[in-house]
């Protein structure tokens, strides 16, 4: 079916695009905005049936663009090509590259990631590693910090309490398409501390005041490492209930690293660990 053409900014699709913006217009529709080639062709790497993708030729930064439009429409996601002005009005990127998709919302359980640490045969046999964020207020720094775990090997992520949505656009596009291709699961930190010690995985917390340094620490075996917001750090129920607290050595004036600094120091000391 050839793409349908849209010109008018005030077009009703254009207005509803610009309304996903919004994490409220987004949870009443169950759907977020991939935009970028990167982005949207880890979606359909991953499966991601896309129910939308918006495209406009004039911002097109390549030569590549029509195979991954054609792509996604023989997935079965509808086809709009946008002027240039109409695309611009829907992009949230400074320099837009000219293809933004719309996909669907999803939810992923403890009791899914237990199922597939559990039963996966890629994963069968090799020790649970995961990172378990508390609060993180910065979707670009929520964003580089599933960039990190993905590259460190991490079997899923998993949000206490989160400030940020995961579906914010700048999410997905500090992560670049990443949280595609990780279980993401969204719980209350209380059940996964619980759910943590019903499956034998040890919780490492991280945190400026605690006496050990994060490299003296046995990170092997079944893991969690456990952040904390950027302003507050842990919060004292993971500071009570980790089995171990570790912390970054600071040889400088800095009392602090960013979030997801700290994150993947701390990730890839556990990968240096693990692979020993």
């Amino acid at each position: 079916m050839p793409a349908e053409k849209i010109s008018s900014l005030q077009n009703p699709r254009v207005k509803q695009l610009v309304k996903l913006r919004e994490r409220r217009c987004r949870d009443e529709a169950g759907v977020f905005l991939v935009e970028g080639y990167r982005e949207i062709r880890r979606a359909l790497e991953r499966g991601v049936k896309l129910r939308e993708l918006y495209y406009a030729p004039d911002w097109f930064l390549g030569e590549n663009e029509p195979a991954l439009i054609a792509q996604a429409g023989a997935a079965g996601a509808g086809l709009f090509e946008l002027t240039k002005p109409a695309f611009a009005k829907v992009a949230y990127r400074e320099r837009p590259d000219g293809l933004l998709a719309v996909a669907p919302q999803w939810k992923y359980s403890l009791e899914q990631l237990a199922n597939r640490l559990g039963r996966s045969g890629e994963q069968r046999g090799a020790d649970p590693f995961l990172l378990v964020v508390e609060a993180i207020e910065k979707p670009g720094n929520l964003g580089t910090i599933l960039r990190g775990a993905d590259a460190a090997g991490c079997h899923a992520v998993i949000l206490c309490d989160p400030v940020t949505d995961i579906f914010n656009p700048n999410v997905v596009r500090a992560s670049t398409g990443v949280l595609f291709a990780l279980p993401l699961i969204v719980e209350e930190s209380a059940r996964v501390q619980g759910w943590l010690r019903e499956q034998g995985i040890r919780a490492v917390a991280t945190t400026p005041a605690a006496p050990g340094l994060h490299s003296d620490a046995d990170l092997r075996g079944p893991l969690a490492v456990i952040m904390g917001s950027e302003q507050y750090g842990l919060s004292d129920f993971w500071l009570r209930h980790a089995d171990l607290a570790v912390r970054i050595p600071m040889a400088g004036q800095a009392d602090s690293l960013n979030v997801a600094m700290a994150t993947i120091i701390t990730l890839f000391e556990a990968v240096r660990q693990r692979s020993q």
